[in-house]
């Protein structure tokens, strides 16, 4: 059984950093896609990070290129997602996500390309 646990959310000022982290287990990390979507209220559920680790490939929303950084920790089992330079459109829940059957590709943030999903971690940042 897969299950992936988030956490590393919290409130932060505009201009902080935040980590997430994603722990998951009964899942082979290095053969398909993960990724880190967030959900604001109101709004759909986006894409923000995604990597593909047998191939070396990260993807990253343009909102959050060079604020972000997407990671695994082969031994921990856990997927990271460094966040610096935080705005307040940032706050969002955000969850962790892996798939079964996708690479990546050239659409790494369609949500129903991912099977497995976390309870997702808050995330709120201040202006």
């Amino acid at each position: 059984q897969v299950q992936l646990v988030e956490s590393g959310g919290g409130s932060v000022q505009a201009g902080g950093s935040l980590r997430l982290s994603c722990t998951f287990s009964g899942y082979t990390y290095s053969r398909y896609c993960m990724g880190w979507f967030r959900q604001a209220p109101g709004k759909e559920r986006e894409g923000v990070a995604a990597i593909y680790t047998s191939a070396g490939s990260t993807y990253y929303a343009d909102s959050v290129k060079g604020r972000f950084t997407i990671s695994q920790d082969n031994a921990e089992r856990t997927l990271y997602l460094q966040m610096n330079i935080l705005k307040p459109e940032d706050s969002a829940m955000y969850y962790c996500a892996a798939s079964r059957n996708f690479y990546c590709q050239s659409t790494p943030f369609v949500v129903n390309k991912y099977t497995y999903w976390g309870q997702g971690t808050q995330v709120t940042v201040s202006s």
